[in-house]
């Protein structure tokens, strides 16, 4: 069984950075070391079962460069359910001796056996089934699904003692296997698409030669379309498990009911133009004029069906109509694998990655970026993403054209792609969610497509979370954020609400302090905010966080000066409360108090605002 999702590469020392990226590039998958060991590490952790685990419990795919009983022991408060759970390779450190531990059938095996060819190794298979017949029997291959695994283990057995099988239809897989077949065998392997109560030594194989047609009235309920299908399935005796896909008109690609019925049946949902649904025309038995003048194509749910099903497609159920559904069904002759018919709904994650090192930038971030075929953004923010960006196309912007931007990744996705538009910081502070989300609202610009994208917008860790991180807890009270850039904002709008700002107390954190053009408006805020809090409050002035040449400093509220900021500082003004504290190690830290001393119960004592 293939593996969809790009493993991660586990090293505990440097010894095995070669191996690793070897198979980090072919799999395309990222090296993850201790942080203090694995200066080389795409993703770096501390605790490194902890890290593990979490990989494990998340379907992440592991290749460990470990012993496999050290993995064996981190991995075993978490196994529950092996046919749930992500394959696990382990690999002695010269990458010689490769082992696959857990999820063999559902990826391991493969796994294990590419990455001993790669590194000139051999691959320690143990599973019966794969040494003897060369087939897992209880995980066929992409296009065919097993419909009762539960009796697998027992017709492994069978054949494992030499018992001989029965094939019953067809499957290229099964018939060039090693499997001995008898016609008159006791074991049997069915391979069907209607629905079949297997006997006691049978499994039954449902080959994905089922595509379902729908279509459907905006709204309409996705309880009713999926009976309306199940009824269409019943009515015909076709089994479930071979629907290939749910398919309509790309103008439902943002349906939800048609997405519903699409995950009910575990399977992809593909979406064809009223072009390519007209040119089926000839194929329908159920024809419309009125469809046609309202869609471009003479029918929705058979010419679907018959479109994903190929030319050689049978129209073996014809449409019939629920009060807002229609469904028909189309047979192929082969298997129909989700890239072979129509197109995704396309889907744009919006993603912050922090500041640009791995360490700051989320699991869920680095596994939407994994997922995307196409990436958008600044140059600078690309760059940050490494080797996590290698394999997939790059479209680089300018800064000033993020309109232009956002468009792109938009119209990419439309178009079927999955497109990670990448920000720095947090995508939705002062980034470019708001925008995607402003151009959905409008629609101006945009393509029919591009309106109807799935869009995912995913946390990363702002600049005033990591300036704050880096000198202590100056948010730890009220604060608000402030952008001085006036390109956007009319500077009177942004001089009233650093009044307010002041006035009311909240530690501010200034975004876009200044720019080569602009240099006045925050020595306005600070001659400001002079009237409001003492001299001595604390500024934190904190640059390239998390990059090269980072540098974090405190100067009192009077002593700020416009020329020791730049682009790339963002600014924390503390409240009246805030404080700075130096430990024994000669750190100076700011912190603003929450209140806790005024608690009945506690030790410390008020500190009076300063005046």
């Amino acid at each position: 069984m293939p593996v969809d999702v790009s493993p991660a590469i586990i090293l505990l020392n440097e010894t095995s950075v070669g191996s690793a990226r070897k198979l980090a590039e072919e799999f395309g998958g990222e090296l993850h070391g201790p942080a203090n060991r694995v200066a080389d590490a795409d993703v770096r952790f501390g605790d490194a079962a902890k890290h593990i685990r979490d990989l494990f419990e998340t379907g992440r795919p592991i290749i460990a460069f470990m012993a496999s009983g050290a993995l064996i022991r981190i991995l075993a408060p978490v196994l529950s359910d092996k046919h749930s759970e992500p394959p696990v390779v382990s690999l002695s450190e010269d990458g010689r001796s490769v082992v696959p531990l857990l999820g063999g059938h559902h990826g391991a095996n493969d796994l294990a056996r590419r990455a001993a060819a790669i590194l000139d190794g051999h691959a320690a298979v143990t599973t019966a089934g794969d040494l003897r017949f060369g087939v897992a029997l209880d995980a066929p291959p992409e296009g065919y699904r097993l419909v009762n695994p539960q009796k697998a283990r027992g017709v492994m057995a069978e054949l494992v003692a030499g018992r001989s099988a029965r094939l019953i239809g067809e499957a290229e897989w099964l018939a060039q296997s090693k499997i001995p077949f008898e016609n008159d065998a006791a074991v049997r392997l069915t391979v069907s698409d209607t629905i079949i109560e297997p006997e006691a030594l049978e499994l039954v194989y449902a080959p994905a030669t089922l595509c379902i047609g729908v279509g459907c009235e905006r709204g309409a309920e996705a309880a009713k379309v999926i009976a309306l299908v199940e009824r269409q399935l019943a009515a015909n005796n076709l089994s479930p498990a071979a629907v290939s896909g749910v398919y309509s008109i790309d103008l439902k690609a943002d349906e939800s009911a048609i997405h519903a019925a699409a995950r009910h049946f575990n399977a992809p949902a593909r979406f064809f133009t009223a072009v390519e649904l007209e040119a089926e025309a000839g194929r329908l038995q159920n024809p419309s004029e009125t469809v046609f003048r309202e869609v471009g194509c003479h029918g929705v749910a058979e010419g679907a069906a018959l479109a994903a099903a190929g030319p050689e497609a049978e129209l073996i159920a014809p449409k019939i109509k629920s009060q807002r559904a229609t469904c028909a069904i189309a047979r192929s002759p082969r298997p129909v694998l989700p890239a072979m018919r129509g197109r995704a709904r396309g889907q744009l994650f919006v993603v912050g990655i922090g500041p640009g090192s791995s360490e700051w930038r989320s699991p869920e971030v680095s596994h939407m970026i994994e997922q995307s075929t196409d990436l958008v953004g600044y140059s600078l923010y690309l760059d940050l993403l490494g080797r996590l960006a290698e394999g997939k196309q790059r479209h680089d912007f300018d800064l000033g054209k993020e309109e232009a931007r956002v468009r792109h990744a938009m119209e990419l996705a439309g178009a079927g792609n999955s497109v990670s538009l990448v920000c720095s910081g947090d995508a939705g502070i002062y980034a470019m969610a708001t925008l995607v989300f402003e151009l959905l609202d409008t629609g101006e610009g945009l393509s029919d497509a591009a309106r109807r994208i799935a869009v995912e917008v995913s946390p990363g860790i702002s600049a005033l979370q990591a300036a704050a991180a880096r000198i202590g807890a100056p948010l730890g009270h009220d604060f608000c954020t402030i952008s001085l850039s006036d390109l956007l904002t009319p500077w009177e709008s942004i001089k009233r609400r650093v009044m307010a700002a002041g006035e009311a107390d909240f530690v501010i954190a200034f975004y876009n302090p200044v720019s080569k053009r602009r240099r006045t408006q925050l020595a306005w805020a600070r001659d400001e905010l002079l009237n409001a809090r003492p001299a001595d409050t604390p500024v934190v002035l904190a640059t390239n966080l998390g990059r090269s040449g980072e540098t974090v400093r405190i100067v009192p509220l009077a002593d700020l000066d416009v020329d020791d900021v730049d682009m790339l500082t963002v600014v924390i003004v503390g409240s009246s409360m805030s404080r700075t504290v130096k430990t024994g190690d000669g750190r100076s830290w700011v912190y603003t108090p929450r209140g806790y001393a005024a608690k009945p119960d506690s030790i410390l004592k008020p500190k009076a605002a300063a005046s």
